[in-house]
């Protein structure tokens, strides 16, 4: 354990799995029967008005009793949990080190050199952790190391900390929600080579959480802010629909297409509408592509061999398609419960699948 970043790179047992996003808290419990998973419990509340404000969470004890109310009502019993802060508050680092040093020299390395070297604020400011990745010959024929090192600032571990200690729940493990998503992906993730690189899109309610992975080690992370809130939002405006409401009504309309299930609405309307959705679509397109040519131009001998999809905002109809066309990039969505072969005794449909990368990827965290 280092400071309350927790053992983020562990791996043994199950416990409950709990996300917290600015639009509703995903619970879900995983058992594991040999090698297989059977999913026990998958449960969301929504997060009421007020306890998020700019994306921050301002009300914790609002949102304790809400964990707290959603597991009594739900019958789980579980105390110790597996939780993540979003990518955005984290920074991540691939640092290439001396093969040559032994672990304590290794970890003073990173933990006093490297760490001021990388981090914007003072250590004294930050919990950290790293773990070693693997082994290459640099350009001068020197054996490297490389290690990935996670950071994030003490206030946001110690808010977590508090969130569920008023819920009565102890941290388990406190990691990265990019990570988490990684997880449920691994095997995936397995099938790209290590000249491949994958760009892992989390579209989440007011934000989209971009990462470039390579042999499933997160190389580049960014946060962009448009989610499926601004996407609904310009949406509406468009057809005079209320301002209120969930993104449901997004996986009712077809992107390309501009039909769908939406009633009585007028179809002139259901275009306006396609039209303001597609502009939102693409402001998000520009910065993917930004991103990823940032990427490629300080890589060598990589290429983007694929576009993976996560989150709520990737259960929009024909959204995977939209970004093959405009990116050039084959892309598909994530679906964690065949990805995982999830024994499911309820079922959950496809376009809410992609939303629970994240929570099931906690649920089978093994510490």
């Amino acid at each position: 354990m280092l400071n309350n970043l927790t053992n983020i790179f562990a791996k043994k047992a199950n416990n409950l799995g709990i996300e917290i996003n600015s639009q509703k808290i995903n619970i879900t419990q995983i058992a594991k029967q040999g090698q297989h998973y059977k999913l026990i419990k998958n449960v969301s509340a929504n997060i009421p008005d007020g306890v998020y404000e700019d994306g921050q969470i301002v009300d914790t004890l609002t949102l304790s009793e809400l964990i707290k109310d959603t597991l009594k009502a739900n019958k789980i019993s579980a105390k110790k949990v597996s939780t993540a802060v979003p990518m955005r508050e984290v920074i991540i680092r691939v640092i290439p080190l001396p093969a040559e040093l032994d672990e304590a020299e290794l970890k003073d390395m990173v933990l006093v050199h490297e760490a001021g070297m990388h981090l914007p604020y003072p250590r004294e400011e930050v919990d950290l952790d790293y773990a070693k990745l693997g082994y290459f010959m640099d350009e001068d024929g020197i054996e490297k190391v490389n290690v990935l090192l996670v950071a994030t600032k003490k206030e946001v571990t110690d808010l977590y900390i508090e969130i569920f200690k008023q819920a009565d729940l102890e941290i388990k493990v406190l990691e990265i929600n990019s990570f988490a998503l990684i997880r449920t992906i691994r095997e995936q993730l397995r099938s790209f080579g290590s000249k491949e690189a994958v760009v892992l899109v989390d579209l989440e309610f007011d934000s989209t959480e971009i990462a470039i992975v390579v042999e499933g080690v997160p190389q580049f992370s960014r946060t962009v802010p448009i989610g499926t809130y601004q996407m609904r939002a310009a949406f509406s405006q468009a057809m005079n629909l209320p301002a209120t409401g969930g993104t449901e009504i997004l996986h009712d309309i077809d992107v390309l297409d501009g039909i769908g299930d939406l009633g009585d609405i007028d179809p002139s309307e259901i275009e306006s509408g396609q039209t303001a959705l597609l502009k939102i679509l693409g402001e998000l397109t520009e910065e993917l592509s930004r991103s990823i040519n940032f990427y490629i131009n300080q890589s060598e001998d990589l290429e983007i061999a694929q576009l993976l999809l996560a989150g709520p905002g990737a259960g929009i109809n024909q959204v995977d398609e939209f970004f093959t066309q405009k990116l050039n990039l084959p892309t598909m969505k994530v679906d964690p419960i065949a990805t995982l072969g999830l024994d499911i005794s309820q079922d959950i449909a496809l376009k809410h699948r992609p939303g629970l990368g994240i929570v099931l990827g906690l649920g089978i965290r093994e510490d």
